[in-house]
């Protein structure tokens, strides 16, 4: 299934150069341009306080949006940088690349964990520790799943699990090559607690030996 892809709202900039830029700004808005695609560059406005929320989300950088502005078609597309105030640390421009469906990008998608009651591990009080929410991965730009699914089925205490142990959608792979952990179950407290005693009660007999 495919991720649904959130809309970014701008409208056209009249004007270009620091002149329109700064009246963007008294405006309340930030000045962006949006280019490739093989389409003329288009210079746009977008709202200070909307972006700011956004890029405060995080992973701005690595999403992919449906940019919506009035009077054009809908165009996917993808930050490529965005400058800020030197002092305040605040946007001042955005420059935006357009998308083909068939573009790779690099985005971050979630990760699922499921079937955690067939796990044994989870059964005896093991505990899932997720290391990575998230996984980013180089895809399809009209074909970024909504996430990656880790089946827990038959997993037991100590279990860790790869990315490699995943099976990733068709067209998609990590953008790190290395066997990377996503996951482990980790042993209940209660057996922790145990082994620790135990390691050091070894421990007191050797050295009284």
């Amino acid at each position: 299934m495919a991720r649904e892809i959130p809309d970014l709202h701008a409208t056209v900039r009249t004007g270009t150069g620091k002149g329109a830029a700064r009246q963007a700004r008294r405006n309340g808005d930030v000045p962006g341009i949006v280019y490739g695609g093989g389409a003329d560059p288009l210079p746009i406005n977008l709202d200070f306080n909307k972006l700011l929320h956004r890029l405060r989300a995080g992973r701005f950088m690595s999403t992919l949006f449906n940019l919506k502005v009035d009077g054009q078609d809908d165009v996917r597309v993808i930050c490529r940088g965005v400058q800020r105030d030197v002092v305040k640390d605040l946007p001042t421009h955005v420059d935006f690349m357009r998308l083909k469906r068939t573009s790779r990008v690099n985005i971050f998608v979630h990760v699922d964990f499921e079937n955690e009651r067939a796990a044994p591990g989870i059964r005896k009080g093991g505990v899932l520790t997720v290391v990575r929410a998230e996984v980013e991965l180089n895809v399809l730009a009209g074909d970024i799943p909504s996430s990656i699914v880790v089946d827990m089925t038959g997993r037991e205490v100590g279990d860790v699990i790869h990315i490699s142990d995943v099976t990733l959608p068709e067209g998609c792979k990590p953008t790190v090559d290395r066997n990377f952990v996503i996951a482990n179950i980790s042993a209940p407290s209660g057996l922790r607690s145990a082994e620790n005693e135990a390691g050091e009660e070894e421990a007191e007999e050797a050295t009284e030996e």
